[in-house]
Order: C-alpha cells, then sequence, then structure tokens
C-alpha cells in the first residue's frame, strides 16, 4: 500500500515552465532600447544592450540583494547609465514602463491552458516565482489560488520559507503538495528540502539532473504528462 499521501495541492514556476523567457527578454531589452534611442538617446548611443547586461551583472555581483527582484536591478543599473552619460533621468520610468510591458507578453506552451484547466478539477493550483512576471496582465492569476513573487515577499527560491509559505497560504501541508519546475536547484532541490514533492518539467529531454545528483519525485516534459503523473498518484 502506497503511504505516500495523495497529492492537494501543485504550485508551478513561471519562466521556461509555463511560457519560455529568453525570447521574451530578448524583445523586451530590444523595445526597451528602441525606446532609449528615441527618448533617452545618450544612453542608447552610450550602451549597446550587451553593454547595459554587463553592467547589471556587475552591479549584480556587487550587490547581490538585487537578485530578489530583477526590475529594481534593471532599474539600478540604467540608473548609473544615465547618470553617467548625464541623460535626464526623468525618462527612467518610461524606459521601464517599455520593459515591463514588454517582459509580460509572453507566448505560453501549447500545453499550459488546457493543461492547467484539468489540473484545476482535481487539485488547487498556485504559484511560486522569482522573477517578475505579472499574471494579472498576461491573463493567467485566475487559474492560481495564490501566487507568490520573491519580490515581494523577501526571500527567494531555494529559501524553504517561499514554499512553506505558499504552501500555508494555500492550506496544505508540505508533503501534500507537488512543487513544478524547470531549475533543478531552484525549483526541485529547493521544494524538496523545504518538504514539497517536486516534478521537473523537464521539456527539452536533459539529462541534467544525473550530473547534478538531484532526483525529482517525477520528470515531465509537459503538462499532459504531469497529468498522467497526478491521476496516478491520486489513484495509488
Amino acid at each position: 500500500m502506497n503511504d505516500i499521501p495523495r497529492p492537494k495541492a501543485i504550485l508551478f514556476d513561471l519562466d521556461d515552465t509555463l511560457w519560455p523567457i529568453g525570447p521574451v527578454i530578448e524583445e523586451a531589452e530590444l523595445a526597451m532600447h528602441a525606446w532609449l534611442s528615441e527618448h533617452a538617446p545618450k544612453v542608447a548611443q552610450a550602451f549597446t544592450i550587451e553593454e547595459l547586461r554587463e553592467r547589471r551583472m556587475a552591479l549584480l555581483a556587487e550587490k547581490p540583494e538585487h537578485h530578489l527582484d530583477l526590475i529594481k536591478l534593471r532599474r539600478a543599473g540604467l540608473e548609473a547609465a544615465f547618470a553617467h552619460v548625464g541623460e535626464d533621468l526623468a525618462r527612467l520610468d518610461g524606459a521601464i514602463a517599455q520593459f515591463s510591458a514588454a517582459r509580460n507578453t509572453v507566448k505560453l506552451y501549447h500545453d499550459v491552458l488546457p493543461g492547467l484547466h484539468r489540473l484545476a478539477e482535481k487539485v488547487t493550483l498556485g504559484t511560486i516565482s522569482n522573477g517578475n512576471a505579472d499574471l494579472e496582465v498576461i491573463g493567467l492569476a485566475h487559474h492560481f489560488k495564490v501566487s507568490l513573487a520573491a519580490s515581494r515577499f523577501g526571500k527567494a527560491k531555494p529559501d524553504p520559507s517561499i514554499f512553506l509559505a505558499a504552501c500555508e497560504a494555500l492550506g496544505v501541508a508540505p508533503h501534500e503538495t507537488v512543487y513544478v519546475g524547470d531549475d533543478l536547484r531552484l525549483d526541485v532541490e529547493g521544494a524538496q528540502k523545504a518538504g514539497l514533492r517536486a516534478v521537473w518539467m523537464n521539456r527539452a529531454g536533459s539529462t541534467a539532473h544525473v550530473e547534478a545528483g538531484i532526483v525529482p519525485d517525477a520528470i515531465c516534459t509537459d503538462l499532459t504528462e504531469l497529468i498522467a503523473w497526478l491521476e496516478q498518484q491520486l489513484a495509488d
């Protein structure tokens, strides 16, 4: 007889789990740089997208606390660039707004919407993210009872507290909760150390978990496989 509790809730990561984030950030940075060219030309002329990124990463190395809020990191990096070339800081908000709008223009993986509808019939759903996606803007917020973002919570994955807080908000115990994400360290290992079960969303068919020595509770390539795994857990 299976003594593992049946899942009552599933928590999702967002970026690269429900949509690919690389193309989104690329487009957002292009859109912001184009905006800078028109509205803050001194910055656009002095720094390429790559140079702004390098300065931002250097700033993160100096102030690692910025990893909690990547929009604040981007703002701080831009503020330094504006100051460096003597550009009007009043235009900074416009640049960030341009980036944020494009950053929330995501293209869901094809399995996500039908998968969320089916999963919601079986368990309670929520999200935990270290990123800055706005689920209201994206149009997914209504699928989730609870959504925690590291920037607002004050701790980021893999810190156990953000996983435990989400479980508490959902009214379920950690061992009754499954976390689904693409990052082996932040999502799988982080969730397991907090007492949750963890499903690795491995859309690319990677074997990185072998080298990492991390053993997910399940490995799925999409939400269809996740549903099949969940149905088995509920039937056992």
